[in-house]
């Protein structure tokens, strides 16, 4: 459609972001006392404060099942709040029978693709991470990255995923020093890049064609109904008695009934 498909602009790419930290939202998906991705996601906090990041981290505990009850739920308001306030997000989960657990899972069906207007997760970047309680496996992020996908997220290129968990926390619940969490740092790291470099441009990047094409032939249905409705404002129906002595008059040249 003409003027739908707009050239891309390099200007609206320009320096010109918020001048607040990057804000990043960190869901994990375990209600365990010692739950290991809240361990993962707690480490992840504490390297998103070094890169300068401003945090939040949701706890899905007392957060309902989806639809069990209404979206004035105080832990789902608070969760919607939180990810619409988010400019980026970290993604935690462990592996269960091979995906993402319900715990987090229930936590993004909360999130609409759009409320009142506003998607809140859609140009927000995002960075996937999993722990195993075995062997290392990628099921998870893999899982994620579709679904961030599906929430029209920006997921960055890196990702972590721990194998046997239970021995890379120590006792007070560090990560300890090792290869899974260098690539942990690396994570963080480049989320905080990705996010400085999308924030303030994502209405930009996320502007589709097939919207825009979508908005204007709204207008144009929209304006064309409004000028039908002009034309019937202008020129009202004559009532029906009338309408049935104008016809009576020209047949007979009388009001009276034609037999």
């Amino acid at each position: 459609m003409p003027g739908a498909a707009a050239m891309p602009d390099p200007e609206a790419l320009s320096p010109g972001a918020p001048g607040h930290r990057p804000r990043i939202l960190i869901l994990y998906g375990s209600l365990r006392p010692q739950s290991f991705s809240r361990k993962l996601a707690l480490e992840a906090e504490r390297l998103l404060r070094h890169f300068g990041a401003e945090t939040r981290i949701f706890d899905p505990h007392g957060l309902p099942m989806l639809d069990s009850v209404d979206s004035e739920h105080p832990k789902v308001a608070e969760l919607r709040e939180w990810a619409q306030w988010s400019e980026g997000q970290v993604w935690v989960s462990p592996e269960r029978h091979g995906t993402m657990t319900a715990v987090f899972k229930n936590q993004i069906d909360w999130l609409p693709l759009e409320q009142g207007g506003v998607r809140p997760t859609q140009g927000r970047t995002l960075a996937v991470m999993q722990v195993c309680g075995g062997s290392q496996s990628f099921n998870v992020v893999n899982a994620l990255r579709q679904l961030g996908r599906w929430m029209r997220m920006v997921t960055i290129p890196n990702q972590s995923s721990v194998p046997k968990a239970w021995q890379e926390f120590d006792d007070n619940g560090r990560m300890k020093p090792s290869s899974y969490y260098d690539r942990v740092v690396d994570v963080m790291e480049e989320l905080v890049k990705f996010t400085l470099l999308v924030r303030g441009h994502s209405d930009y990047l996320t502007d589709r064609y097939s919207e825009r094409k979508g908005s204007m032939t709204a207008a144009a249905l929209a304006s064309a109904a409004g000028a039908v409705e002009g034309v019937a404002e202008a020129k009202p129906e004559r009532p029906a008695m009338q309408v049935g002595r104008t016809a009576r008059t020209a047949c007979c040249g009388t009001t009276s009934t034609c037999s």
